[in-house]
């Protein structure tokens, strides 16, 4: 800062030098609307006189005298009869003074030139496009392009500086500039900006300095819409809670539920900072109804978020049959289709019309996975598991039940059944290959081949003794079968009488087995 002090003063010397500045051998710098003394440096206690000027000697009248001559301005007196002293300086004080003083006729002179600084005042800090609260704070929309400008009264112009002390954390300095008029922008502005910003300006000549801090927070809306939803109240079992929130805004919004109809709700309603409950009273007359949660933001003006839901009554489905073998294990689950608020699901064991709900622990495992409740029973037994078992869903609009029915049967050894039939199939086929191979009968074919030489067939003579002791015996030729092929095909002739030929021949065979 110290090359912009120097640059400041230069200035000052440019714009108020006069003629004989040029002499000038000390510089005095004063406040306005306050005092200051200028020293005669080479007055001696011996000189005859002591004169000041506000101007080079002769070119304008003597301003005062120690010799008497009063000034005609009373805010000037001489002090130790030789230094000027000046009261509530004005600007145009400002300027070349010229001391002379005359010993033994001999004149010695000596030039101070006085600065007459002022400010800075009216230090104003403006941040646009913003809205202010009225404590006078300031807030600006997230992603919003913010331009700051500081500006002051002062004489010679003043430096300013930025510091920006983010909430929660130390000063840190912002941005300095070296003028009067301080102006930057910030684009696209985060809630990490919010916090103090302060602006200083300092004179350069008097080096007096005033600050002036805004606070600046950043506003922003919750980025989805309202989330509303339904339960049952905690304090009773038939009323209905309906609950609305609107998270992840700055400042929280507000959150109303429209009351539909004129419904009579709860005077206890909760409301803590962006969300709201009210509860009403369970019944039929809510089945269908339209609740409708309205969520206003200071961001959005005018524009309002909502959400909607609607009361329902439950709805169950489950597997009517289930079937559990002699200590094993089995599941059975109940889903709750429709239901608004979400039903409270029991199971009950029905013995007689006498319904005992069934609690978690022991044989019997009860778990929710979202709609699904699952009953499973462990080390299933006919004579206290087997029945009618209820799913029960209720909420303070209505109830529906579901019957599942279980049944528990001994198991079935599939092992041995399988394996008996496989060894009744071994059996089976052993007795089988047995008569095969060894009850079979036992077939000896004798026969000469002969060839037809008319007929081109091959006739097969099928002898035997038997025949041949019939045929001595009775005399009469036996019926003999022939087999053939005629036209490609087994042909078969019975014959009353051999041919001649078959008979000589047969003669001949008995005359030779006789001898």
């Amino acid at each position: 800062m110290g090359s912009g002090l120097a640059a400041s003063v230069l200035l000052v010397l440019a714009l108020c030098g006069r003629g004989g500045a040029a002499g000038t051998e000390e510089v005095a710098v004063g406040e306005l609307d306050g005092e200051v003394t200028l020293r005669c440096r080479n007055a001696s206690p011996q000189a005859d006189m002591v004169e000041w000027f506000h101007g080079e000697p002769g070119a304008i009248p003597m301003l005062f005298s120690s010799d008497g001559k009063l000034p005609s301005d009373a805010r000037f007196s001489l002090v130790g009869n030789s230094s000027l002293h000046i009261l509530g300086l004005r600007l145009q004080d400002q300027g070349t003074y010229v001391c002379r003083e005359m010993v033994a006729e001999t004149n010695h002179t000596h030039r101070i030139q006085l600065l007459v600084a002022s400010g800075p005042d009216q230090v104003e800090v403006n941040i646009s496009p913003t809205m202010e609260l009225p404590n006078g704070t300031l807030y600006a929309k997230r992603h919003d392009i913010l331009n700051f400008t500081c500006t002051s009264d002062s004489w010679p112009e003043s430096a300013t500086e930025w510091d920006f002390n983010p909430f929660g954390s130390v000063q840190e300095q912002f941005t300095e500039v070296n003028s009067s008029h301080s102006f930057f922008v910030l684009h696209n502005v985060l809630p990490s900006y919010q916090g103090n910003y302060s602006c200083l300006a300092t004179n350069l000549l008097s080096q007096r300095q005033r600050s002036v801090t805004r606070e600046l927070l950043i506003y922003y809306p919750p980025p989805s819409s309202p989330r509303c939803w339904a339960q049952t109240s905690m304090d009773n079992s038939e009323k209905v809670q309906l609950s609305c929130s609107w998270l992840g805004g700055y400042p929280s919004p507000t959150v109303q539920w429209i009351n539909p109809e004129d419904l009579v709700l709860d005077a206890n309603a909760t409301h803590v900072a962006d969300a709201t409950a009210v509860s009403l009273q369970g019944s039929h007359q809510l089945l269908g109804k339209d609740f409708v949660c309205c969520g206003s933001h200071v961001v959005n003006g005018e524009e309002n978020q909502t959400c909607t839901l609607q009361l329902e009554g439950p709805l169950v489905i489950s597997n009517p049959m289930k079937s559990c073998f002699v200590g094993r294990s089995v599941a059975m689950t109940c889903e709750l289709t429709a239901g608004n608020p979400p039903a409270r699901i029991t199971w009950l064991r029905n013995f007689s019309k006498l319904e005992t709900e069934i609690q978690s622990g022991g044989r019997f495992l009860i778990s929710q996975k979202g709609r699904v409740s699952t009953l499973v029973i462990q080390n299933c037994s006919t004579s206290t598991d087997q029945g009618y078992y209820l799913c029960k869903a209720e909420n303070p609009l209505g109830l529906k039940e579901v019957y599942v029915h279980l049944k528990v049967t001994e198991p079935v050894n599939i092992a041995g059944i399988v394996g008996t039939i496989v060894v009744l199939l071994l059996l089976g086929i052993l007795i089988f290959s047995g008569i095969l191979l060894y009850a079979g009968p036992h077939v000896c074919l004798k026969g000469n081949m002969l060839r037809n030489q008319d007929a081109s067939d091959i006739l097969e003579l099928v002898d035997s003794e038997e025949e041949d002791l019939d045929l001595e015996a009775t005399g009469e030729p036996t019926l003999h079968q022939m087999e053939g092929m005629g036209n490609g095909y087994p042909t078969r002739s019975t014959e009353s009488s051999f041919p001649e030929t078959f008979i000589s021949l047969e003669e001949t065979q008995m005359s030779q087995r006789t001898a």
